[in-house]
């Protein structure tokens, strides 16, 4: 819009005007012979004006910097909030595997602890065992049922919230592959900020708001000078019985200038600076917070792949302990405590090893989020 004061502004004008019988005295030409005066009862004007900014403060160029600088502001912007969502469906995504993982664990165990209950039942009966074993075995079963009823809620709540973000019908239910985590490639990986700091879109949003700012300065302080313009016209006029002009044309140079600027538009300017320090102090913060939050994504990323040999291990470790232990129990050398501490343990390893890669791939696109990546990575739907 702001290129539009760049070009010439062109008006057309015109007016027909009917007179009563006006009253005509002539100064020029004037003689003491009596003369019968001409009827005048209409007049017609037509004007055409033209007038080309030559100059105006650098003010048409510097609004034409600020629109140019807010656009590409917005689309800094709009770029950002994309990689904002796809990050938000990542994460709901990791989310629900994680659930349905847990659930699926937690239903396996769940068998096998109800199937220990009935075979405590009848040891029970025939005087094997105490009855409080029978008791601790029953509770068992009901901390599993409390865990799969909690996990249950949180899953339906988080699958309302991943079909909500992608605009599905809310009854979707969403079933994750497991083979999205234990596939997914993994190509660089960002060990600095340097990346972050030349790709992330809300850094770069706050740039041209600089730039736009430091333009706006160059506008307030344009009112400082003149306003000057070619400026040029033609009029044609008909003064019915009395005087017809024709091809009536001009042009020249005009020139404004408001004084008054000189006192009042110290404010306007002050304003402008104020602005522009504003934009810069939050782009300094920004800064700040992208380094730490690039090094926190960093070292995520590389607790999560530690985490993936620990759990490997742990889950073989708590398989073996409870084979012994199982052993034990069954030659009366441990007692239930120790058998159903280790089945805990053990389910406990199976779920975090199960989970552990659903985390690195989270860990990893958070990494690339924080980076300025995200986008580059996968292609994000326009719908």
């Amino acid at each position: 819009m702001q290129k539009n004061n760049q070009y010439p502004d062109l008006k057309l004008s015109g007016q027909y005007q009917r007179l009563a019988n006006a009253a005509v005295d002539f100064k020029l030409n004037q003689n003491n012979n009596a003369q019968q005066l001409p009827l005048v009862n209409q007049l017609m004007i037509g004007q055409l004006s033209a007038s080309v900014p030559v100059f105006s403060g650098f003010k048409i160029h510097n609004s034409i910097a600020v629109q140019e600088n807010l656009y590409q502001d917005e689309m800094a912007t709009t770029s950002q909030t994309k990689d904002e969502i796809a990050l938000r469906v990542i994460d709901y995504y990791t989310r629900l595997y994680k659930a349905q993982k847990r659930i699926e664990l937690l239903k396996e165990n769940q068998k096998s602890a109800q199937q220990r209950v009935k075979d405590f039942i009848e040891l029970e009966k025939n005087g094997i065992i105490p009855r409080n074993d029978l008791l601790k075995s029953q509770l068992q079963v009901s901390k599993i049922q409390l865990n799969l009823d909690e996990i249950n809620t949180n899953l339906k709540i988080i699958n309302f919230y991943l079909v909500t973000l992608l605009k599905l019908n809310p009854e979707t239910k969403l079933e994750i592959r497991e083979s999205d985590f234990a596939d997914f490639e993994i190509t660089t990986i960002p060990t600095n900020d340097h990346l972050a700091i030349e790709n992330r879109k809300d850094l770069e949003a706050l740039r041209f708001q600089g730039k736009a700012s430091e333009a706006n300065i160059k506008i307030a302080k344009g009112s400082y000078y003149p306003t000057i313009a070619i400026i040029g016209g033609y009029t044609a006029l008909d003064l019915s019985n009395v005087i017809t002009v024709q091809n009536a044309m001009n042009i020249g140079v005009g020139i404004s200038y408001d004084l008054s600027t000189i006192l009042k538009n110290g404010t306007t300017v002050k304003l402008a600076e104020n602005k522009f320090v504003e934009v810069q102090n939050s782009e300094a913060m920004l800064m700040d917070y992208i380094k730490i939050q690039v090094q926190k994504s960093i070292e995520d990323y590389d607790l999560s792949l530690k985490q993936n040999v620990v759990f490997s291990e742990a889950l073989e470790q708590s398989a073996e302990n409870y084979r012994i232990i199982k052993d034990k129990y069954d030659n009366g050398l441990s007692d239930t405590n120790d058998l159903l501490e280790a089945d805990v343990e053990q389910l406990s390893s199976k779920i975090n090893n199960a989970l552990t890669k659903a985390n690195t791939f989270q860990k990893y696109y958070e990494l690339l989020s924080a980076t300025g990546q995200l986008s580059q990575t996968f292609t994000i739907s326009k719908n």
